[in-house]
């Protein structure tokens, strides 16, 4: 991201004369690395060793800023383009999460400008050959939970630090060519084989090659159907797929201590608590046909 510039105070003088020559600028840059300007002037603007591009109709609604810890918020449009912001790209969720910095410049002498917003973009809508993107703040991430949940299932994430297991070795992880797809959801193979009905099921479908590459789906469905083994996802893939794509399949967890146990051997890394009373104990009262000793329920 770009680092707030020495030209703020000069901005600032600039504004009070009354005549100014002033727009905006927004750099955007996705997870993936890639990095992206827009200005809402005429003209492109080239400051700090980039370019900001005038053509791609990029525009923001006013900022709603505060001094306490409330969610700075605002909005940008623009048209998709080739050239910029795709639906493909929108599609397959490259720009969810992208960092992005605000910036009011003096056209006129782009050394004078300041920033005006820090955060990400949340989420995008599109129509009509155009998107509407939701910017949040830096003090957003205050609003999400923080510590440990204390939970029956499992809290890790299948793969990462805290579950341990490595998704590449074998049995766990497998590639395969694309052979059919129906609404780019419900996926056929005739050589998928060797792995147990549901093996899949609530893992991820990750598109390796093409136009959908770096796509990830979450499967709902793994089964077998006339002959064949079907994979079906929650939610469609946005962009297109074709016949010879590479997918990759990992395998499913469905947070139970049995299956972390039994499936994954992996039980000395349980993140979840499943002798943790619920709903059905704290509201419970004794009655003469069960055992009320006072000891232990958990048997």
């Amino acid at each position: 991201m770009a680092v707030i510039s020495t030209g703020r105070e000069e901005l600032f003088a600039h504004l009070e004369r009354g005549a100014t020559t002033v727009c905006h600028a927004w750099e955007i840059r996705r997870k993936d690395g890639i990095w992206f300007g827009f200005t809402d002037h005429d003209r492109d603007l080239a400051f700090a060793g980039r370019v900001y591009k005038a053509e791609t109709g990029l525009t923001a609604r006013a900022l709603q800023q505060t001094t306490g810890l409330s969610v700075d918020n605002t909005e940008a449009m623009g048209a998709l383009s080739d050239l910029a912001v795709t639906e493909a790209d929108i599609l397959a969720g490259r720009f969810d999460g992208a960092g992005l910095v605000g910036w009011q410049v003096n056209w006129a002498n782009p050394e004078e400008r300041a920033l005006t917003f820090r955060g990400t973009i949340g989420e995008i809508a599109r129509a009509g050959g155009a998107f509407q993107a939701e910017l949040r703040g830096l003090t957003e991430t205050l609003n999400q939970p923080q510590g440990r949940a204390f939970q029956r299932s499992c809290a890790a994430v299948l793969g990462d630090a805290n579950c341990g297991i490595d998704l590449s070795l074998p049995g766990f992880s497998h590639e395969l060519a694309l052979e059919s797809v129906t609404e780019n959801r419900v996926f056929r193979f005739a050589t998928l084989s060797g792995f147990e009905a549901r093996w899949f099921e609530k893992g991820r479908l990750i598109v390796v090659s093409g136009a959908a590459q770096g796509v990830v789906g979450i499967i709902k469905n793994d089964r077998m159907q006339d002959g064949q083994r079907m994979i079906e996802l929650w939610q469609q893939i946005g962009p297109a797929l074709a016949a010879g794509d590479i997918l990759r399949l990992e395998a499913g967890c469905d947070k139970r201590g049995e299956t972390c146990s039994f499936k994954f051997a992996n039980f000395l890394n349980f993140r979840g608590f499943p002798d943790i009373p619920g709903d059905d104990w704290l509201t419970s009262y004794p009655v003469s046909s069960q055992i009320n000793t006072g000891g232990s329920l958990v048997r």
